[in-house]
């Protein structure tokens, strides 16, 4: 699914300025224009009862990358210099968690840019998405591409030692949310784990909304807090939920413990961000506190 399009809210930013203000490469024209296209096809998947989203999903991305030709996506992905910059420092990331020789699984692949530096490493790897005309066809031969309806997680059961999502989980109806988690429990051995970054609501919204609403209505279909999913998590099935902090690697290096922290520093900053005016809790190092980092083990 679409990244965090966060170039669109930097750090400092007003919600709802101007799209003229928005630190985005794009004419305001051009922003006004994927907005809306994001919105209408958004509201298609807030709207539509279960039976039929799932399998929506899959469509109204492709249909937002044909109608937004301009996405920062599609942009990026045609950039292989940009590509590669952005994946380095999750492939350093998910190397702490993946044994050599590991399954990896990630869920909305998008470029494939961060699977292909895992499947250097990995035994095997899988590209989970809801759209294939995004993932590229060219991928290492021990990476497959599963397509999912937007909640599955089409892989062997027990067979996944990381599964990894960046920029996902608010992409997601909130009724399916809680599905998705229990089928990513189902695909990890025993000990394995999950790691889901996805952006806190109180410096939201994230998506195209930013540059023209206070609360997102593009395909950032819900925005959690710590204090929102750390509980979902646990009721998913995962049996210890932990805050993942980006340490320097130097000091990963002691062990992969040494970036998986204990939630209850987050949750305080959390409660402390909710008195605090909204402009002030994005201009601050709590935007940096607040970044929804997880990391849970089955």
């Amino acid at each position: 699914m679409p990244g965090d399009l966060r170039s669109l809210a930097p750090a400092g930013s007003r919600l709802g300025m101007n799209a003229a203000d928005v630190t985005d490469p794009r004419s305001e024209e051009r922003l006004r224009a994927h907005y809306e296209v994001e919105v209408e096809l958004a509201n298609r998947l807030r709207e539509a009862p279960k039976e039929e989203r799932l399998g929506l999903y899959g469509r109204v991305y492709d249909e937002l990358f044909e109608r937004v030709p301009d996405h920062p996506q599609l942009e990026r992905r045609a950039e292989p210099t940009e590509q590669a910059a952005y994946a380095r420092s999750q492939v350093d990331l998910i190397r702490r968690f993946l044994p050599t020789g590991g399954n990896y699984v990630e869920i909305g692949a998008g470029d494939c840019a961060t699977v292909r530096g895992v499947a250097a490493f990995a035994g095997h790897a899988t590209a989970v998405e809801v759209s294939a005309d995004i993932v590229p066809s060219d991928l290492p031969d021990n990476t497959t591409v599963a397509i999912s309806d937007g909640v599955s997680v089409p892989v062997q059961p027990g067979s996944a030692d990381v599964v990894y999502s960046n920029q996902l989980m608010e992409h997601l109806h909130p009724d399916d949310a809680l599905e998705q988690l229990r089928n990513i429990v189902t695909c990890l051995r025993p000990g394995g784990s999950y790691i889901c970054i996805t952006p806190n609501r109180l410096t939201g919204p994230h998506d195209i909304s930013a540059a023209f609403d206070l609360e997102p209505r593009g395909f950032h279909l819900a925005e959690y807090t710590y204090g929102e999913l750390i509980p979902t998590f646990k009721r998913s099935g995962f049996r210890r939920v932990r805050v993942l902090e980006r340490v320097p690697t130097r000091l990963a290096r002691l062990g992969s413990g040494a970036a998986a922290l204990p939630a209850f520093p987050y949750l305080a900053a959390e409660r402390i961000a909710r008195v605090l005016p909204r402009n002030l809790v994005r201009r601050t190092l709590m935007r940096r506190l607040l970044g929804l980092n997880i990391v849970a083990e089955r």
